[in-house]
């Protein structure tokens, strides 16, 4: 599988409080970034397969309701966590 429990772990101690920060919006973020930029790169080379792209629209608008979220609650974790990961807002 592509994303094992200590990848998982890398992601959540860079992007949250510690490594076993699960809940938090920023760390849940980065984790659906991580997994949109894979989905992307497997329906690159595989276009017709229909259920990878659903999920990855659902991935991307599940990673846009946490942003908004964030963006609501505190606007400059909000700016810093789409500073660190490269996003367009």
């Amino acid at each position: 599988m592509y994303l094992d429990s200590n990848e998982k772990k890398e992601i959540f101690e860079k992007y949250g409080k510690s490594n076993t920060d699960t809940g938090s919006a920023e760390s849940q973020i980065a984790l659906f970034s991580y997994r949109i930029s894979h989905l992307t790169e497997h329906l690159k080379s595989n276009k017709k397969d229909y259920t990878t792209a659903r999920a990855l629209t659902k991935l991307v608008g599940k990673r846009r309701a946490l942003l908004n979220y964030l963006k609501d609650r505190d606007i400059e974790r909000y700016r810093a966590i789409v500073k660190v990961l490269g996003l367009r807002k």
